[in-house]
């Protein structure tokens, strides 16, 4: 091995990649680019070693708070603007197919099958205003996709998910619905408000140091999936909500806000949201919202 100096050790740390092992060419390539990246930064800030310190235990005490309720790496990367990025990178849109976003932390796998039409309320809070979401979902062609299961989850009016609130009930403002044979979905929900996301914690730390708030604008969350299809995470946005334009974690896109409109009596809600999906087609066999929800 070369003796290392400042100017080679990036070289020397690079070449050291499958040299006691096989490896991919693919972890050649991450690995390769990883090093010289954080070569970099660590060169183009001068880092002392007592800040490489402070970063290593604040990164294990990330890892100690992170539990089933809450998935702290996430919310880093939320708030770095990375899980956004890397879903940009994952599903680039080629075509008229719907945008999709970040997953984020609150996700629970199997909440309730619930019928076309039902709500997901099981508890009611004062100044609640009621929602009647429905749409169409379409392939790139403008076929109906019968049969795609749209998993769907929100906050409560009280600003909190109820896997963070004891007094709301298990998978409250959370099911799973199926489009008819026109391709046509509806259930019923509650009007999702701004939150603010985890401030405590590693997170809390990490928004402090860059300076920025931890507001999120009001958003229903969506995993569309069907065989064939490319999976769909994505989330509608209030249009009218406070932080539209300055989302703490970087996730509005503009295909992606939708009108809450008053409803017709008819509806028996308070508001009405009409708001299309059109999914691409995949070849490899569609995984499950579950299965997309936990890599």
């Amino acid at each position: 091995m070369a003796k290392v100096t400042l100017e080679n050790i990036t070289d020397v740390v690079i070449g050291s990649l499958g040299q006691n092992g096989e490896i991919t060419e693919r972890q050649r390539e991450i690995m390769t680019a990883l090093i010289r990246h954080l070569h970099g930064f660590a060169k183009d800030v001068k880092l002392q070693h007592y800040e490489f310190m402070a970063a290593c235990d604040y990164l294990a005490r990330a890892g100690q708070t992170c539990s089933d309720k809450r998935q702290e790496f996430i919310l880093l990367g939320d708030i770095l603007g990375f899980e956004v990025l890397v879903d940009m990178l994952s599903n680039e849109v080629s075509g008229n197919e719907s945008e999709s976003t970040v997953l984020g932390p609150f996700y629970r796998h199997n909440p309730p099958v619930l019928p076309k039409g039902a709500s997901v309320v099981q508890k009611h809070f004062e100044g609640e205003e009621t929602v009647y979401f429905e749409g169409y979902v379409r392939d790139a062609d403008g076929s109906p996709l019968q049969g795609v299961i749209l998993d769907v989850w929100e906050d409560a009016p009280n600003g909190l998910y109820e896997n963070h609130d004891p007094d709301q009930p298990d998978y409250n403002l959370r099911g799973r619905f199926e489009t008819d044979a026109d391709g046509h979905y509806a259930f019923r929900a509650l009007r999702p408000v701004p939150y603010p996301i985890p401030d405590n914690e590693t997170a809390g730390e990490l928004l402090r140091f860059m300076g920025h708030h931890p507001n999120r604008p009001g958003h229903m969350h969506f995993i569309l999936s069907k065989d064939g299809h490319r999976p769909l995470i994505s989330q509608i946005y209030d249009s009218s909500s406070e932080w539209l334009d300055n989302d703490s974690v970087f996730a509005v896109k503009d295909s992606l806000v939708g009108e809450f409109e008053p409803a017709g009596e008819d509806l028996d809600t308070d508001l009405h949201v009409r708001f299309d999906f059109v999914l691409k087609a995949e070849k490899t066999e569609q995984k499950v919202a579950e299965e997309v929800a936990a890599e």
